[in-house]
């Protein structure tokens, strides 16, 4: 999935455009090596919803595409592309506001995922699961 699917993923779970429907299909690429590796990493093109989300800010997600880019997104904010990398198999960085934030991978299934991230002297978990689909943002509370 490139930059451009998961801009136009995120604006359908949004609803824009939702008078439009266009038919899609799937394209062969001459390139396999893409494909082997993100069989082979679960982390990968996925959208993870944060499982432990404060009830009042919904949605949260991160989506770490193969390309090097991570999007992340929720319910109640703007979305943003960083750059993203994998450090090492149980460890992943990106950069957010010209910072470079660390994160060791404490758990990673196909449906689950759990980041340590190191902010500073402290430690936060959060905790994700891939989105079924489909996926609609729950209303904000007021």
């Amino acid at each position: 999935m490139d930059t451009k699917a998961a801009i136009l993923a995120l604006m359908s779970v949004w609803g824009v455009g939702s008078a439009v429907t266009v038919p899609v299909s799937a394209q062969e690429t001459e390139d396999t090596t893409d494909d082997a590796v993100d069989r082979s990493n679960p982390l990968l093109n996925k959208v993870w919803i944060r499982a432990d989300a404060d009830e009042a800010l919904p949605g949260p997600m991160q989506i770490f595409l193969a390309d090097g880019t991570l999007v992340t997104d929720s319910c109640w904010e703007t979305y943003r592309l960083s750059k993203w990398q994998q450090v090492s198999d149980s460890a992943i960085s990106w950069d957010e506001d010209g910072m470079t934030i660390n994160a060791d991978i404490a758990s990673l299934t196909e449906t689950e995922l759990v980041l340590n991230l190191k902010l500073g002297g402290d430690m936060l978990e959060q905790r994700f699961t891939t989105a079924e689909v489909p996926y609609v943002c729950p209303d904000m509370k007021k």
